[in-house]
């Protein structure tokens, strides 16, 4: 994606990021009443898909839901519904202060599995709209020189619904974005900048194995939690690798490969393998256990853990007679 494709542009799509804040031994509780609030939500005109983000390190059991509408005026028909109205009267004893939002009229999602994304939004003074502009634009050409940056987009605000200025942009590792948001370029920016603006947050949304990780047709139903997915791709991952390495493995070797060609080959291989086949058939085994609509109690977590535990013995005694 170019870095400077998107400026709050009208087109088509409509995006609200809502960060909620999850009182401890809620999360359960939490989760269930999110999918509720998914299911009312797939209710309206123009819903494309709902994306949940369990709290990532230093997020202080921050969880981000991310909502896509066709257009920002059915977008704006959910938020404003009294539907959700009484989901949030619901939901406010789960929470330790009221739900965060930005809307983000326009722009592309990132479709990349492994992408960090930061949401930023700003409260820009009155009559400082265009200096800020001219900031931000700086912003851009210092983030553009650090490793891992993979685009940038700026959301005006939308009349009657947002009102903050939001920024958002990607890198390719949560390490290259906390590098340039703990970097003293950022800082000095964040110095000269503060006289356009009162106040601004930072929400970073990020997941590991997110694209190997979906549920539901047409729209997410929630990701798992980052212990669940690495569990779930090591099942995956450790028979296709011993397999490769006992049949194509030796067969390079046999060829004459030399080994970094033959480890290329192996890691296409096995990608590929995980992508379009295993994950797919780990996705369904385990879906009472990953789908965090259904796993709802800690019955449920510890047998789908134990289960892939049982699994990982029986893979490892199998090879073992193999090798």
């Amino acid at each position: 994606m170019d870095a400077r494709a998107t400026h709050g542009s009208s087109g088509a799509g409509a995006t609200v990021v809502t960060s909620q804040k999850v009182r401890p031994g809620q999360d359960d509780a939490y989760q269930r009443w999110q999918e509720k609030t998914n299911r009312a939500a797939r209710g309206f005109d123009g819903f494309e898909g709902t994306e949940l983000y369990p709290p990532g390190p230093g997020q202080d059991n921050e969880w981000v839901v991310v909502f896509r509408f066709s257009r920002i005026d059915q977008l704006t028909t959910w938020l404003r519904s009294s539907v959700r109205q009484e989901l949030l009267d619901e939901g406010r004893p789960l929470f330790e202060a009221p739900p965060t939002q930005e809307v983000l009229s326009g722009g592309t999602p990132a479709e990349e599995p492994e992408v960090v994304t930061a949401v930023i939004s700003h409260e820009v003074r009155p009559g400082y709209e265009q200096p800020f502009l001219r900031w931000q634009d700086k912003a851009l050409k210092a983030q553009e020189k650090f490793p891992g940056f993979m685009g940038s987009e700026l959301f005006r605000p939308v009349p009657g619904i947002q009102e903050h200025w939001v920024v958002v942009f990607r890198f390719d590792s949560r390490e290259h974005l906390d590098g340039w948001l703990e970097s003293d370029v950022r800082e000095k920016l964040l110095s000269e900048g503060a006289k356009y603006f009162t106040h601004y947050d930072v929400r970073k949304i990020s997941s590991p194995f997110s694209g190997w990780f979906r549920f539901g047709e047409g729209a997410d139903e929630g990701v798992p939690p980052n212990w669940k997915q690495a569990m779930s791709v090591v099942l995956a991952l450790y028979p296709t690798v011993m397999v490769l390495n006992l049949t194509v493995g030796s067969a390079l070797d046999d060829a004459g490969v030399p080994a970094h060609a033959g480890l290329f080959i192996g890691n296409v291989l096995s990608v590929s393998i995980l992508t379009w086949l295993l994950m797919p058939l780990v996705n369904r085994a385990l879906a009472f256990w990953l789908v965090p609509s259904r796993a709802h109690t800690l019955r449920v977590h510890v047998a789908g853990a134990a289960l892939v535990a049982l699994c990982y013995g029986l893979l490892i005694v199998i090879f073992g007679f193999a090798a």
